[in-house]
Parts: structure tokens; C-alpha cells; sequence
């Protein structure tokens, strides 16, 4: 057990850097400066420029909602029962020119929902579903077998080995044809 210790070590050490590197930047960044006046007068307290985080978020405001959700890695995708209750759900997402694209299994209650009724919201959350900026409105329509492959590629080639272990398993559990593709165009 102690020769696999320093293996174990090894492989962590980057997870574990990567996380506690926005609490150091944090603990490192001052919170206010004073700045003293060129007139003599008493010394002015200043703000820091924007953290890092900050800078990120502002720049992303700026880009397109279309950039900005196909750059996420979870999309919460809300569509509409038939008596219009709204049900929302995360799912990952891949940009796909000027549309967003949704790979998911063909039988699940969402694709029902897309079939009838085609207009959804969409806006960026977490893995739980959690919104994590504002949704904006826009419609979806099932994908053809060929766009549904397309979509496939592009989220072996963006979400990795997670993935590619995701689409494998749904191939052996589903086959080709147990899952489709959504294709999202934003209407605003």
C-alpha cells in the first residue's frame, strides 16, 4: 500500500494545484490601496481593478449570447409540457456555426417536449442545473441521423475522455439510432 502512496500523490497534485490556485490569487489580490493626493490633501481610498474572474466575465459580456453559451460546458435547456409548465435540464453543449447543438437519447422526455412544442429557453448553469446567467428564448428542432453524428464528434472532440466514455456507453447501451440531436437556434 505505501509504494502506491507516492503514485497516488503524483496524479493529485495537479487536481490539487488547479484547485487551490483561485484561493491564492484571491488571498494575494489587495482589497483597497491608498492613493495619496498630489494637492496634499488627506490620501484617497482606491479600489482594486477588477479581480481576474471579474475581467473574464466582463469580456464574455461583451461577445454574442451565442459565443458566450456554446463556450459552456452545461447548457440549461428549459422546454414546455402541453399544459405549459416549464421543465428545465442541463445538458452539454457544443457550437455548431450560428446554432447551438444538444445530443441526447431519442425516448427521453425532453425530445417528446421539443416534438411538440418547439420553443425553449436556454442559459448557461452548472452541472446541477443551477442558471448561472440569464436565459434567453429560442426554438429547437430534431436533428437528421447525419447532424446527430456531427453533434457526436464535436463532443467527443470537446468534453474528452468524459466524453468519449459517455458516447461509448450509449452506443453499447442504445445503439446509433437511441440518440439524436437537437438543434437550438437562438430567436433574440
Amino acid at each position: 500500500m505505501r509504494a502506491l502512496r507516492p503514485i497516488a500523490v503524483r496524479a493529485l497534485r495537479p487536481i490539487a494545484v488547479r484547485a487551490l490556485r483561485p484561493i491564492a490569487v484571491r488571498a494575494l489580490r489587495p482589497t483597497a490601496v491608498r492613493v495619496p493626493r498630489s494637492d496634499g490633501a488627506k490620501a484617497v481610498v482606491a479600489q482594486p481593478t477588477r479581480s481576474r474572474r471579474q475581467a473574464l466575465n466582463f469580456r464574455t459580456m461583451d461577445d454574442s449570447s451565442l459565443a458566450r453559451l456554446g463556450a459552456g460546458k452545461y447548457l440549461l435547456v428549459t422546454t414546455y409540457r402541453k399544459n405549459g409548465t416549464p421543465v428545465a435540464t442541463p445538458v452539454w453543449v457544443i457550437r455548431d456555426g450560428d446554432t447551438l447543438g444538444v445530443w441526447t437519447a431519442a425516448d427521453s422526455w425532453k425530445v417528446r417536449r421539443v416534438r411538440n412544442r418547439a420553443d425553449v429557453l436556454v442559459g448557461p448553469c452548472d452541472l446541477r442545473g443551477k442558471p448561472t446567467g440569464e436565459q434567453v428564448p429560442a426554438t429547437a428542432e430534431i436533428c437528421d441521423p447525419a447532424t446527430t453524428g456531427r453533434y457526436r464528434r464535436l463532443i467527443a472532440r470537446k468534453y474528452g475522455i468524459v466524453g468519449r466514455l459517455t458516447l461509448l456507453g450509449s452506443r453499447l447501451r442504445r445503439r446509433l439510432d437511441g440518440t439524436v440531436g437537437i438543434r437550438i437556434t437562438l430567436t433574440s
